[in-house]
C-alpha cells in the first residue's frame, strides 16, 4: 500500500491562504452587504451588533482557535512557550465566542426568542464545549502540582475533544450560513442567483476546506526538514511516496 503525504510547509500554507480567503469573504458579507442585516436591525446599535456576529464567530472564534491548534506544529521554542501561546489564543478565540453569542441575545428578541434553531443549539453546544476544554486545559497542563501520568492521561481526551470541537463550531457556522441565506431568500431581500448568495456559499466552502486543511495538518506526522528525500520514501514494506 502507498501512501501519499504532502509536506508539512504545505499544508500550513494551504491553511493560511484558505484561512486568508475565508476572513476576506465574512469581512465582505458583513460589510459590503450589510443591508441584509437590516431585517435583524430596527436601529443603528442593533445593526452593528449583528454585523459584528458573523465576524466574531468566524475571524474571532473559528480562524483564532484553528491557528491555535497549529501552535505546536509551526512555533519554534520550548514547549512552554507553545503551550503558552496555545492558551491565550484559544482564550481570544473563547472571549470572541462568549462576545458573539452576546451579540445576538442583545437585540430587541432577548435569548429564549434567539434559542429556537439548531444553529442556536449547536453554538451554545459548541462555546459550552470550548469553554470546558480551555478550562480543563488550563488545569491539567498549567496546574504545577498535577501529577504527569495524569497530565499524560488527559492529553489524548484534550486533542480529541479541542479537534472535535473546532470541527462543531465549522458545522455550526455552516448551518448559520444555510439559515441567514435561506431567511434572506426566502423574504426576496436575496435572489438566488446574486453575487452576496455566491460569497456566502463561497464562505461555506472556504469554511469546509479550512477545516479540513487544519485537522489534517493537526493529526499528521511531523514534519523534518533536515531529514533526506531518500528517507521519505517508503512503501509498506518499508517505503512510502513522499
Amino acid at each position: 500500500m502507498v501512501t501519499i503525504r504532502l509536506p508539512k510547509p504545505s499544508l500550513f500554507l494551504l491553511a493560511r491562504v484558505s484561512g486568508f480567503i475565508v476572513a476576506i469573504l465574512v469581512l465582505t458579507w458583513a460589510l459590503h452587504f450589510k443591508t441584509s442585516f437590516v431585517p435583524y436591525a430596527p436601529s443603528q446599535e442593533d445593526l452593528i451588533y449583528a454585523v459584528l456576529h458573523p465576524l466574531l464567530m468566524v475571524i474571532g472564534f473559528i480562524l483564532i482557535s484553528g491557528e491555535a491548534i497549529l501552535v505546536h506544529r509551526w512555533l519554534p521554542g520550548s514547549r512552554n512557550l507553545k503551550k503558552s501561546v496555545h492558551l491565550c489564543l484559544q482564550g481570544v478565540a473563547l472571549a470572541s465566542g462568549i462576545f458573539g453569542i452576546w451579540t445576538k441575545f442583545h437585540s430587541n428578541d432577548g435569548i429564549v426568542g434567539n434559542f429556537y434553531s439548531l444553529h442556536s443549539w449547536m453554538g451554545l453546544l459548541c462555546i459550552s464545549l470550548f469553554g470546558t476544554q480551555w478550562l480543563v486545559g488550563f488545569l491539567s497542563f498549567w496546574h504545577r502540582g498535577e501529577a504527569r501520568t495524569t497530565r499524560v492521561q488527559v492529553l489524548p481526551w484534550h486533542i480529541f475533544l479541542g479537534l472535535y470541537t473546532y470541527g462543531l463550531a465549522v458545522a455550526t457556522a455552516e448551518t448559520g450560513l444555510l439559515e441567514k441565506l435561506t431567511f434572506l431568500q426566502t423574504i426576496g431581500n436575496v435572489p438566488r442567483r446574486s453575487t452576496e448568495s455566491t460569497v456566502v456559499n463561497g464562505l461555506g466552502l472556504g469554511l469546509a476546506l479550512l477545516s479540513g486543511i487544519v485537522i489534517l495538518t493537526a493529526i499528521s506526522p511531523k514534519y523534518h526538514p533536515s531529514k533526506s528525500k531518500e528517507s521519505d520514501i517508503q512503501t509498506s514494506n518499508g517505503y512510502h511516496l513522499s
